[in-house]
């Protein structure tokens, strides 16, 4: 069902720029703030997994999303990644994002100690109650272990300030499952840059998208398209991104997005260990992908 909100259409899960030594590279946060701004984008994910938020601690965390909402300045709606495998830690996080005025949060589920379906809820139940601030949860199961199952989304779906799921797992079926029992307003957002205009057309409302790092434009009229149900238009703007789609996983994300945005000029290559930059060999495929795209 279609609704009037506004965090639906094409929400970019942004890069943390980095300079070469891995230090934070906030002039060109900025930039790629207005970069989106300018091209359409919906809103923005702050530190989610494109983020590099695993690889930060909870200070830079913080900074990166408090200056994320600063450059901001309300013409864009920012959602904070402030998930953990630690619920008390993502209730710090929450109570953050809150103080330093995001629009919502994004939680993913609590990755390498793989709880029950229970512990699952109650994870989100509690973070909820504590916070009162708009929470969309986030299911990565290919990332962290653990599958939030349809079934306690649907139950999760009913306190009153979880408004949404990211669903990352590619999975349609589960879209089927989601758009058929949530409430008509809960947020249906696809974490899956190859299926997401299909999931749109089903009935979602929107996607967090990798892509939409190096094509915000393209892939905010894609997305808008399938919302209004165009099926043909969303086609038509998605197709010359499908390769790009794949392509930005070669290597784990965010390692291919990132070097992407520094080919474009948008950032320099930092990334910080454990993860690397992108070998030799995935950068002639990114790149050809880019120059087909006319962004380098």
């Amino acid at each position: 069902m279609r609704i009037n909100h506004p965090l639906t259409g094409s929400i970019v899960a942004l890069i943390t720029p980095m300079f070469e030594d891995g230090s934070v590279d906030f002039s060109s946060l900025e930039a790629l703030i207005e970069f989106h701004i300018k091209s359409g984008t919906n809103a923005i994910v702050s530190m989610g997994t494109t983020g590099e938020s695993a690889t930060l601690n909870q200070k830079e965390h913080i900074e990166v999303m408090r200056k994320t909402v600063e450059f901001a300045a309300n013409r864009i709606a920012i959602i904070a990644g402030t998930g953990a495998n630690s619920t008390s830690e993502a209730i710090e996080l929450t109570k953050a994002a809150k103080e330093i005025g995001a629009t919502a949060c994004l939680l993913v589920t609590p990755y390498y100690n793989k709880p029950t379906q229970e512990g699952l809820y109650q994870h989100y139940k509690l973070i909820a109650e504590t916070v009162d601030i708009d929470q969309i949860l986030y299911n990565v199961p290919g990332r962290t272990a653990v599958d939030l199952l349809p079934e306690t989304i649907v139950k999760l779906s009913n306190i009153s300030n979880i408004i949404g799921v990211k669903d990352a797992t590619g999975d349609l079926n589960v879209a089927h499952a989601l758009i058929d029992h949530c409430p008509s307003d809960f947020l249906l957002y696809s974490g899956d840059d190859a299926t997401a205009v299909d999931f749109i057309l089903m009935g979602g409302h929107g996607g967090i998208s990798v892509t939409a790092n190096v094509a915000p434009k393209e892939l905010s009229l894609a997305y808008q398209a399938a919302y209004n149900e165009d099926e043909d238009a969303a086609k038509l703007y998605d197709k010359p991104l499908a390769n790009l789609h794949q392509n930005l996983f070669i290597e784990s994300n965010p390692i291919p997005v990132k070097w992407a945005m520094h080919k474009m000029g948008k950032c320099e290559s930092g990334i910080r260990l454990p993860l690397t930059k992108l070998s030799q060999q995935a950068r002639v495929v990114v790149e050809q992908d880019l120059s087909n795209l006319g962004v380098i």
